[in-house]
């Protein structure tokens, strides 16, 4: 399978993907977990471009052409060969963020994305988790994170919460695929409904 973890910020989802990829392994499965935007060595060299720095250092229309440069190598050299040797790939984010990020938030460009998707990557993960928690919350944890891959939760609250909502809508536009999971309680609460759910 090919799986793939969404949500805004500070949602829990690099923590809910790597429980859920050791929680399979301890079954016996031969696991991938990767994340994005990176997950491939020239993919990390862009993620730095994208995840550091101000704000508004790219345009939305510049973020959706590196967001997609990462996700082809990301592709082709981690998911695609993983995939075909029999392994199960869980991500930390893919295409579902740049439609959310780029294609409904940073401009109404919904339809560049999904056209560069069509033409660049053409994969969709068989099942996305969407961790749904307050913007508020998210943005608290993020921020005490720190280190330097700030620059979305740089953008503030208001920007979180056009996420949030970005992010439940992708539930009802893919219902066969994305399932909201109620990130409110413990990292072992959520692990709980992500199980029961797959």
């Amino acid at each position: 399978m090919f799986i793939s973890f969404e949500g805004i910020d500070g949602c829990g989802k690099s923590t809910q993907a790597r429980l859920l990829a050791d929680a399979l392994r301890a079954e016996g499965r031969d696991v991938v977990l990767t994340r994005e935007p990176g997950g491939s060595l020239g993919a990390e060299e862009i993620r730095r471009l994208l995840v550091e720095g101000a704000g508004e250092r790219w345009s939305a229309e510049t973020e959706c052409l590196l967001f997609t440069a990462a996700r082809r190598d990301h592709l082709e050299r981690t998911i695609r060969p993983a995939l075909a040797a029999g392994q199960t790939v869980i991500t930390d984010r893919f295409a579902d963020s740049t439609r959310v990020y780029q294609g409904a938030t940073r401009g109404d460009l919904r339809g560049f994305v999904d056209r560069m998707h069509d033409l660049a990557i053409s994969v969709e993960p068989d099942l996305t988790f969407v961790i749904d928690l307050d913007p508020a919350t998210s943005l608290r944890r993020g921020n005490a994170r720190g280190g330097v891959e700030d620059r979305f939760e740089s953008l503030g609250l208001a920007f979180q919460q056009r996420l949030a909502e970005g992010f439940r809508a992708l539930a009802g536009e893919f219902p066969a695929r994305v399932r909201l999971i109620d990130g409110t309680g413990s990292a072992e609460d959520v692990a709980a409904r992500i199980r029961a759910t797959l």
